[in-house]
């Protein structure tokens, strides 16, 4: 299915409306589906808009401010899903909520996940963590799976691609061990930036003391957003970066699975 853009009224300005903080209506940059990598099956994923990070190889720059999604009201993202409610089920795929980061719309996603849950389908959160602890305990209790981006172990190197810290990314991470939800981690690999074998070494092992990571997505850093930075008249920070070959892709793979996790 082609990207479809939300094309209400757009919200006026790049912080959050009552209604948006009570959750009955949410900024919604688009929606489209996916097979196999925003989670099991065929996916509806549904890209929030609005981000609290910033990161040097960020694809989706037309994601980051609230005022650049369109208002949508609950009822009409479930329609929406119900639509294609039998096709999901049977293909054993389900929802995830993406962006931007759906956790700066926390209120909206724990009722669209308690919806969707009652629609007998499963619920994916894609999210950096950053916002983790706005995830109540009955958001996390509605999500089937998380999708998890640790970008960086270095502290600094994560602060430089992120422009947050990454101690509540953490937290997360072991908040949602203890409450047993599984979880995909993902890391990208940028040459030069993140493929330090000592930075990757770091999130292996603290992925493998978890005991709830059951796939970790190794995927290679691109230049496929450049268009949209160029469209903004954003400059791309990491135009001038290659991605990575196979030999260093290989290499941080076997990084994850010498710790006993299994990496693709």
């Amino acid at each position: 299915m082609t990207l479809v853009y939300a094309h209400q009224p757009r919200c006026a300005a790049d912080t959050a409306t009552a209604d948006q903080r009570a959750g009955s209506v949410a900024s919604i940059h688009s929606w489209d589906t996916s097979v196999g990598v925003d989670g099991p099956g065929p996916r509806f994923v549904v890209f929030f808009a609005g981000c609290p990070l910033r990161c040097l190889y960020c694809h989706n720059p037309d994601t980051w401010h609230m005022r650049d999604g369109a208002t949508m009201g609950m009822e009409a993202m479930v329609d929406r899903v119900t639509t294609m409610q039998r096709f999901l089920k049977a293909s054993g795929g389900g929802v995830t909520a993406s962006g931007g980061e759906p956790l700066l719309q926390a209120r909206f996603v724990e009722e669209f996940f308690v919806r969707c849950t009652e629609l007998g389908l499963h619920t994916a959160l894609d999210t950096s963590g950053f916002l983790g602890a706005r995830a109540s305990d009955s958001l996390l209790a509605a999500t089937n799976l998380v999708l998890l981006d640790i970008k960086s172990w270095d502290r600094s190197l994560y602060r430089r691609l992120t422009s947050v810290d990454l101690s509540p990314t953490l937290a997360f991470a072991e908040r949602l061990a203890a409450a047993r939800v599984p979880v995909w981690l993902r890391f990208v690999v940028v040459p030069g930036l993140t493929d330090d074998p000592a930075n990757v070494e770091g999130i292996a092992r603290f992925a493998a003391t978890l005991g709830n990571v059951d796939v970790v997505d190794v995927l290679p850093f691109h230049r496929m957003g450049t268009a949209k930075y160029e469209a903004l008249g954003i400059p791309f920070p990491l135009k001038d970066v290659d991605p990575p070959d196979e030999l260093i892709m290989e290499r941080v793979r076997r990084q994850f699975t010498d710790q006993g996790l299994h990496a693709r």
